[in-house]
């Protein structure tokens, strides 16, 4: 029986080297005995075994806020947050299994006393990127906090009701109209991943992704209403953010699987009038196409960057082992 010998390399996630002469550059996994067998080169048999690991790349986006809906009052209501946005690296061991979840966008409020609803939350693992907060109105019904945070419509309270707050790494803070009610105006902007909600009305800006290869703009706000007569509705932030009401009319909703805030409602003189959904949220992994095991649930998407394998996963749960 010849001698096992290992004369450099690196040896992952294997069990057992048996009669084997190895050098040169070894990088193992995916396979459980490697016997009889002599190897001169560079060997690089990757994902297996336990205990090994390796690196992923994550984009994590939690669901948009709601807008929130209006009543005539002469002011349009606020447009909700968009969810966070998480960004990274994470180093993924082999054989573990990552659970997914995709979260909903909130519900647009009904009038202007009601509030948009905050959007959930979505995971990979033990990270979480947080739902968007929702639209408000004054400081009685108030804008919401999350991954970004909501608009509010009269600047008259401010100080009693500041704007809704984005959590720190993942988006960005809404703003407040700079209109009282009866003057005539627009709800502030929701924040977005990339910038907090215009004073003006416009939803605050997403930010760009190239974990497919090609730029994705996501985690867009929602703009606020435009409550004057014959007015045209200001836009949504960019990747996803839902335009606002403009005269008498509801908020847009927020785009599907970009986490982008709805829209504020607005209802110059009559009517009551609903705010937008915000969009759907979206969870995306990109690992090493040697490194992919091809075990996942929850259907993703599955498609390819270069050398690598670019997971996405759009609606409920899921998940992917290592």
């Amino acid at each position: 029986m010849p001698i096992q010998k290992i004369t450099t390399g690196v040896i992952d996630g294997t069990t057992t080297f048996a009669n084997t002469q190895i050098s040169g550059t070894i990088t193992a996994s995916q396979i459980a005995t490697v016997a009889n067998t002599q190897v001169t080169g560079i060997l690089a048999v990757n994902q297996g075994g336990t205990g090994g690991s390796y690196v992923g790349q994550y984009v994590i986006v939690g669901g948009g806020g709601g807008g929130c809906g209006a009543n005539p009052s002469g002011v349009g209501a606020g447009g909700g947050g968009a969810g966070g946005m998480l960004t990274g690296s994470i180093t993924l061991t082999v054989g573990t299994v990552y659970s997914v979840t995709v979260g909903a966008g909130g519900a647009g409020g009904l009038s202007a006393t009601s509030p948009g609803s905050t959007g959930s939350n979505s995971t990979f693992g033990l990270l979480t990127a947080y739902g968007g907060g929702g639209g408000g109105f004054n400081e009685f019904y108030q804008p919401k906090s999350g991954g970004s945070g909501g608009g509010l419509a009269d600047f008259s309270y401010v100080s009693s009701s500041p704007p809704g707050l984005g959590v720190a790494g993942q988006g960005n803070g809404g703003s407040w109209s700079s209109n009282s009610i009866g003057t005539g105006g627009y709800g502030g902007g929701g924040g977005g991943a990339g910038g907090a909600g215009y004073s003006f009305g416009y939803g605050g800006p997403g930010a760009i992704t190239y974990i497919t290869g090609s730029a994705v703009k996501l985690a867009g706000g929602g703009a606020g209403g435009q409550g004057v007569a014959s007015a045209s509705s200001y836009p949504g932030g960019s990747g996803g953010g839902g335009a606002g009401g403009a005269g008498n009319a509801g908020g847009a909703n927020g785009s599907t699987n970009t986490g982008g805030g709805g829209g504020g409602a607005s209802a110059y003189n009559s009517g009551t009038f609903t705010g937008g959904t915000g969009g759907s949220g979206i969870v995306y992994l990109s690992v090493p196409t040697a490194n992919y095991t091809g075990t996942t649930t929850g259907s993703p998407d599955v498609t390819t960057n270069g050398s690598f394998t670019v997971l996405r996963w759009t609606s409920g749960s899921g998940s992917y082992t290592a």
